[in-house]
Order: C-alpha cells, then sequence, then structure tokens
C-alpha cells in the first residue's frame, strides 16, 4: 500500500487522471445505490397511499428499481472515462449474450407483464397452476409466490403461468358446491330426500337463489347416490362441504338409513 501511495506522489498526474475520477465514481455508486432504495421506497408508499393494485406494486417498485441502478451504472462508467459510445455498443453487445442465456428469464418478464396487464389472478386470490394450489402471495417481475393450506411457499416462474391453464378459485364471488351422498337399496328415496332438503334449507350459508338441487344421480353397484347442487359464497364453500357432510351422517344414522360401503363376499367350497 505504502509503494502504491509513493507512486502517485512521485506522480500526482496519475493520481489526478485515474484515481480521483475512480474515487469519485465509487462514491457516487454508493450514495446512487442508497437514493434509489430511498427513492424506491418513497414510491412504493405513494403508490399504496394512491391505493394501486396489491399485485401491481412489487414489480413497478423492481421495474423501476432496476432501470434507476442501470441509469446509475451508466452515469458511473461516464465518470471513470467509458466513451459513451463504446459503453453502449458493450451494453449491446452483452445484451444480446445475454438475452440468448436468459431467453427463460426474458420469458418469465413478459409473462409477468401479462399477468398483470390481464389479471388472470392477483394477490390473495386461490389458484391451482402446474399442478399446485395455493394463495398469490406476490407477483414480481419473474416469478410468482404463492403459499399453499400447508403453510409452504412455492415459486412459479411467470411465464409458466402465462402459457399454461390457470384454476382461479377465488375470481367469482360464489362457488357451486356438489355433494354426492349415497343409501341402500332397501332405504327409503323420500325419507332420504327430505333429510337432505331440511338439512339444506337450515343452513344459512347455502344461498336461496339459484335454489339448491337434489336428485338420484346414480344407481350404483352397492347404493342408490344422490347428487346435491348447491351455490355458496366461495368462502363458505369448505366449512358448508365439511358441515354438511357429517350432518348428514347423524341425520341418517337417527334415521335408521344406511350409507352403504363397498363389501366383498368370498365364498369358499369344500370339494
Amino acid at each position: 500500500m505504502e509503494k502504491i501511495t509513493d507512486y502517485f506522489k512521485d506522480s500526482p498526474e496519475l493520481f489526478t487522471t485515474y484515481a480521483l475520477p475512480i474515487l469519485k465514481a465509487l462514491l457516487v455508486l454508493f450514495i446512487g445505490l442508497w437514493i434509489i432504495k430511498r427513492v424506491v421506497k418513497i414510491i412504493d408508499k405513494n403508490m399504496k397511499k394512491r391505493e394501486v393494485d396489491e399485485s401491481l406494486r412489487p414489480f413497478l417498485r423492481s421495474l423501476i428499481g432496476a432501470i434507476l441502478k442501470v441509469l446509475l451504472v451508466v452515469s458511473v462508467a461516464s465518470m471513470v472515462g467509458i466513451a459513451m459510445t463504446s459503453f453502449v455498443a458493450i451494453i449491446g453487445a452483452a445484451g444480446l449474450a445475454i438475452g440468448l442465456a436468459l431467453q427463460g428469464s426474458l420469458s418469465n418478464f413478459a409473462g409477468g407483464v401479462l399477468i398483470l396487464l390481464l389479471k388472470p389472478f392477483k394477490v390473495g386470490d386461490f389458484i391451482e397452476a402446474s399442478g399446485i394450489a395455493g394463495t398469490v402471495r406476490e407477483i414480481q417481475i419473474f416469478y410468482t409466490y404463492i403459499t399453499t393450506p400447508h403453510n409452504e411457499e412455492i415459486i412459479i416462474p411467470n411465464g409458466s403461468l402465462s402459457n399454461n391453464s390457470v384454476k382461479n378459485y377465488s375470481f367469482h364471488d360464489t362457488r357451486r358446491l356438489d355433494l354426492t351422498f349415497g343409501i341402500g337399496y332397501e332405504d327409503d328415496i323420500d325419507a332420504a330426500k327430505e333429510i337432505l332438503q331440511k338439512l339444506i334449507d337450515a343452513d344459512t350459508r347455502v344461498l336461496k337463489d339459484p335454489s339448491a338441487v337434489i336428485f338420484v344421480g346414480a344407481l350404483a353397484d352397492s347404493s342408490v347416490n344422490f347428487s346435491v347442487r348447491m351455490w355458496v359464497n366461495a368462502g363458505d364453500y369448505w366449512p358448508v362441504n365439511n358441515d354438511l357432510h357429517e350432518k348428514v351422517k347423524k341425520a341418517f344414522d337417527a334415521a335408521k338409513i344406511s350409507i352403504p360401503f363397498p363389501q366383498t363376499d368370498v365364498h369358499l367350497y369344500k370339494h
């Protein structure tokens, strides 16, 4: 270190020509990164105050930060003495090479833009895509973060989400709940149907319009199967599903109506 200092003392023009601009550039770089961080936070706060879509905010925050950092690097490079024409040529060549190497990432970026523009889902929606089901926690430039019902964090590339089918369970306010209940062939069909109707009518979470439908859907191998179709609010789908299964079992038991289950009869013949 002393040798380097002595070298610059002996050659002050070298210090002025090379070392000083580099020190200034580094100082500008560190200060610029700090300012960019503050600016992005301020922009995010303003977007939050203006109630910008929760799905769009992380995307814009990341995009603005990336653009500002690129501009900062260009400015720092010019301070060091790199000619802008040469720098632009280098960026162009590097961009082409990076673009070819990162085709998947560019596809994810384009997918993120499409998701935010077309809005097939938003933050807070429960979706199923690429064999994964969960609640959308955040949509970023390249990836979408999903939290599963088991509290697992799944990261899915946006390119995959934009190019494949996505099932959005939260898109509509209401959902149709389809249930199947089987009774024995020897049981009274009318009595079973009446019990199902009373249980549905008693549940205030089941919507009256459209009204619930109960009908014999199949004469199966070991049971007469009732199909029950009703409409509920999206948030009540699973609670109603779980409660009705329990209530139907108890009501059928009280009415001595059997619920068949598969059985196998084995006959042994003695030769």
